[in-house]
């Protein structure tokens, strides 16, 4: 029998020690993900840019930033397939935008007709609402613009649900927001399975010859779809049981008061502080009141989660690519919200007169600053 530590353990397929002091190979040591809350930081900060035009060219570069760095990025797991069904949810809305705009009529006005549909006649009390009745050019090209900015909002957020995985994302909440951290992640992750559970059994049902589309298709897959969902709850409800998940520790009586009062006098400064932001005669105490009530909360959130006590394996690092990826995100976020407030025109073109939408030149530019997380965090490709 050859000696376990000889070269012919090698030769015959055995994994070699490893001895003491050498580090791992490069392939079995852990890689190091980009910080989840900067994926949602990076997401919602693009979806943010497309609140802030109705652009339909800014729009559709969104959309293509937005699937480029999710194709590029999105990692090797079953939860990171949402985002197809994100696009295909967005191309749905805009579809149902349309429709509506065509037989519910519009209130843009339009000289340009491009059919007349029979109108029904509705009683008075029905007032300003039509069915039927003249299609405009100009009422269509409203509601594609409307429809758009909010399938770009949608694909934002479905680049959050591929990008960053929720449970990691619940490691790195405070301890204090945890119990409401966990009914978030498991609303975020219900999309994602049900998508994975359709895709698994829709290709079972391909390997059996059985029809997987269609009506027939879709009746006879919910069923074991809704007892996937039942046991995946029973099972999560089980593992928190057993981590002893709900449970808190002894705070003194001064402690929990000056929690409470730092909370809830923080909101109580920031919904005062943003409301002095947004009018003018309070102008020169929102911004301090903001500040104030956000330090106030955080110093309220950081003594709450002393009554929480856990720990955390193998905590996400936020590290230089997550400052990237969020600023790339907050750049398009600034300079889209500046520009619509020193431009209106370029970021939101009018119907009325009929004109052809102009891509303007360095909110386009802001937008391909997105981009940058493809160069700096990309996903390595799994191996073959």
């Amino acid at each position: 029998m050859p000696d376990i530590h000889s070269p012919e353990r090698s030769e015959q397929g055995g994994a070699p020690p490893i001895s003491a002091g050498v580090s791992p190979p490069r392939s079995r040591r852990r890689r190091v993900l980009v910080h989840p809350g900067a994926w949602w930081l990076w997401s919602l900060a693009l979806g943010t840019a497309a609140t802030r035009t109705g652009n339909p060219l800014l729009l559709a570069l969104l959309i293509a930033v937005s699937a480029y760095v999710v194709s590029t990025c999105r990692p090797h797991a079953p939860d990171a397939r949402s985002y197809t069904a994100f696009l295909r949810l967005a191309l749905a809305v805009l579809l149902i935008r349309l429709v509506f705009a065509v037989a519910l009529g519009s209130p843009v006005p339009g000289t340009h007709t491009l059919l007349t549909l029979p109108e029904v006649p509705l009683p008075h009390w029905a007032q300003g609402i039509r069915l039927g009745g003249e299609v405009t050019a100009e009422s269509l090209l409203f509601a594609l613009y409307d429809g758009l900015r909010l399938a770009a909002l949608l694909v934002c957020v479905g680049a959050a649900n591929a990008l960053a995985n929720p449970a990691r994302l619940l490691k790195s909440l405070p301890g204090a927001l945890y119990e409401t951290g966990v009914a978030v992640v498991v609303a975020l992750t219900f999309a994602p399975n049900l998508i994975a559970d359709v895709h698994r059994l829709r290709a079972a049902r391909r390997l059996r010859g059985r029809p997987d589309s269609g009506v027939r298709g879709l009746l006879q897959v919910g069923l074991p779809v809704l007892e996937g969902a039942l046991e995946r709850s029973i099972a999560l409800a089980a593992a928190m049981d057993a981590r002893g998940y709900g449970r808190t520790a002894e705070v003194p009586a001064p402690v929990r008061r000056t929690t409470t009062v730092l909370t809830l006098g923080g909101l109580l400064g920031v919904c005062a502080g943003t409301y002095g932001l947004l009018t003018a005669e309070a102008g020169t105490y929102g911004l301090p009141l903001l500040l104030a009530g956000v330090i106030a909360s955080l110093a309220g959130l950081r003594l709450g989660g002393r009554r929480s006590p856990r720990t955390r394996y193998r905590p996400d690092p936020w590290d230089a690519r997550a400052w990237l990826v969020t600023a790339s995100g907050a750049v398009p976020a600034v300079l889209l919200t500046l520009a619509a407030a020193t431009d209106p025109a370029a970021l939101a073109p009018a119907v009325v007169p009929l004109t052809a939408p102009t891509l303007p030149l360095w909110p386009a530019a802001a937008v391909l600053v997105a981009l940058l997380p493809a160069f700096v965090a990309p996903t390595p490709k799994e191996p073959s």
